[in-house]
């Protein structure tokens, strides 16, 4: 059995001397994000604190929202305008949707986009339980409500744990990860962009991430943005 566990941590030490080197921006500040424009960051967040009137806002829509997932089409100027065509005008909180139209705007000027996909979901369960990498340039991801999105730094993981490379087995005893404790969280109301594996020169090093286990009874509502038009 000693001989299995020093294999699996010589095997971690290696692919962390070997790993690129990626890192975290972060700060109060939302210009905090154009860090993601920095070759050695693959995650930037603006922490941010939701003020009373956004989370009654919040509380509003997952009253009258059960279990669902839209995905939309939009631009900062008709947010409002889609979110009241696909939820119903009685379920749409001007206040609500004003911040989401706010993070829609900031995504599209940072990476000069005309359209982004909006997915808003609510859940009760996990819907990506295990680590993975996104093929895709970048993702900026918020959570609502609810416990946010975890992921792991790039030199604390052997990436050939990851999918089919897992053998089924969970994250927490693939090899994945030398430890629990390496597991990041983000925050409830922190916006945060996630640099995947198309973004130009990231290749192997897109940020591994998870939808966090979710308790019996408790909703999470998740907000996405994705390039459409670029």
């Amino acid at each position: 059995m000693s001989s299995v566990n020093v294999s699996n941590e010589s095997a971690l030490s290696c692919c962390e001397s070997n790993a690129i080197h990626r890192r975290l921006s972060e700060g109060d500040d939302p210009r905090v994000l154009g860090e993601i424009y920095d070759v050695e960051t693959n995650i930037a967040v603006w922490k941010r604190t939701l003020s009373e009137e956004l989370e009654c806002a919040v509380d509003l829509f997952m009253d009258a929202n059960a279990t669902t997932k839209k995905v939309l089409a939009v631009t900062p100027d008709n947010t409002h305008e889609e979110l009241v065509n696909a939820f119903g005008e009685a379920r749409v909180n001007k206040v609500f949707s004003e911040d989401v139209a706010q993070l829609v705007d900031m995504f599209c000027c940072l990476f000069d986009l005309k359209r982004a996909g909006l997915r808003l979901t609510v859940m009760d369960s996990a819907i990506c339980p295990k680590f993975h990498v996104d093929k895709i340039p970048c993702r900026m991801v918020s959570t609502y409500q609810g416990i946010a999105t975890e992921w792991l730094p790039n030199h604390l993981i052997d990436r050939s744990k990851l999918g089919l490379g897992s053998f089924g087995v969970k994250d927490e005893v693939s090899g994945l990860m030398r430890s629990l404790n390496d597991i990041q969280r983000l925050n409830c109301g922190d916006v945060a962009l996630l640099k995947g594996e198309y973004w130009q020169g990231n290749e192997g090093a897109g940020l591994v991430h998870r939808s966090p286990p979710i308790s019996s009874g408790v909703n999470r509502l998740l907000l996405t943005l994705d390039f459409i038009d670029f």
